[in-house]
This record gives structure tokens, C-alpha cells and sequence, in this order.
């Protein structure tokens, strides 16, 4: 009997990332209310795992994450990816925040994923590889609801599946 699968991880698009990039900087360029203002956005380092945010106050921030989440949510791209605990920080009449993004499943939440499919689907076996949760099943009907399962979940985290076989 063949055996199917496929992988839960817990990552962004790099190609997608870099067109909200370009489009929140097209976007603030044009805002007449941040004319004349510090309001930028950069990468935060040159691997691109994150964006660093800069204007004259934490109003002018927010208002650059909210266009940032309207992007990402145009492009279909999760806004859990997004780690804005790093509290904003002042400095010569311009607010910062670095905004790392989520990537990577860490144990604890691999074992809450697998918990939750082996108490729904007791059919569907799981095993925890590294930073990826492996779901199997003899059945692609059984492996699409798991799916439609973790989909409903809400997590603190970003979920995609990758490597259906």
C-alpha cells in the first residue's frame, strides 16, 4: 500500500518578501503624510530576516506596519511572520523598530502540532524531523484534512506544508 506525506514547517517567502519590500517604500514615498518625515523602511541585515522600520514617532511606525500587513495580506503571505515584540527605540527626533521575522519550528511547538493530529486523527502517524513535523497517512484524503485542520488552528506562528508526496 503506498504511503503519502508531507511536511509542516514554519517559514516565509523570500521572493514575496522582497515585493512587500518594494511596494511599502513605493507606498511611503508617495504618502503625502509622510513627506518630509525620517519614515523609511530597510532590510535589517543582508540576509533579509526582517525589516527595519524608521520614523518620527511610534504613530508614524505603526502606520508603516499597517501598510506592511495590507501588503502582506495582498500577497496572500501570513502576518504571523512578523515579530513585532522588540519595543521601538528613540534617538535624535527618529523612532526605530527592528521587525525580525518568524522562521523555524521550535520543539515545543512540533510536539503541540503533532498532540494535536495524533488526538483528531489517530489514523495519521507524525514524527518530528529538526524543525519540520512529517505527517504520513496511506490515504491523501486523510492527509488533506489534517491539513484543513492545522489551517483552523490559530498559532502564535506561521504554518505552511511543503514536500507533498
Amino acid at each position: 500500500m503506498a504511503q503519502f506525506s508531507f511536511d509542516i514547517v514554519s517559514e516565509y517567502d523570500k521572493a514575496e518578501m522582497n515585493n512587500v519590500f518594494d511596494q511599502v517604500q513605493r507606498e511611503i514615498t508617495n504618502r503625502y503624510d509622510f513627506k518630509g518625515t525620517p519614515a523609511a523602511i530597510a532590510w535589517l541585515n543582508d540576509d533579509k530576516t526582517g525589516f527595519k522600520v524608521t520614523g518620527n514617532s511610534d504613530y508614524q511606525i505603526d502606520a508603516i506596519l499597517d501598510i506592511i500587513r495590507k501588503k502582506l495580506a495582498a500577497r496572500e503571505q501570513s502576518q504571523k511572520v512578523l515579530d513585532t515584540s522588540k519595543e521601538p527605540t528613540a534617538s535624535n527626533l527618529q523612532t526605530s523598530q527592528e521587525v525580525p521575522f518568524k522562521q523555524g519550528l521550535d520543539q515545543d511547538k512540533c510536539k503541540k502540532i503533532t498532540k494535536l493530529v495524533r488526538d483528531e486523527m489517530p489514523k495519521v502517524k507524525t514524527q518530528i524531523q529538526g524543525d519540520t513535523v512529517r505527517v504520513m497517512s496511506s490515504s491523501k484524503d486523510d492527509l488533506q484534512s489534517v491539513m484543513d485542520l492545522i489551517r483552523t488552528q490559530d498559532y502564535d506562528f506561521p504554518v505552511s506544508f511543503t514536500n507533498y508526496r
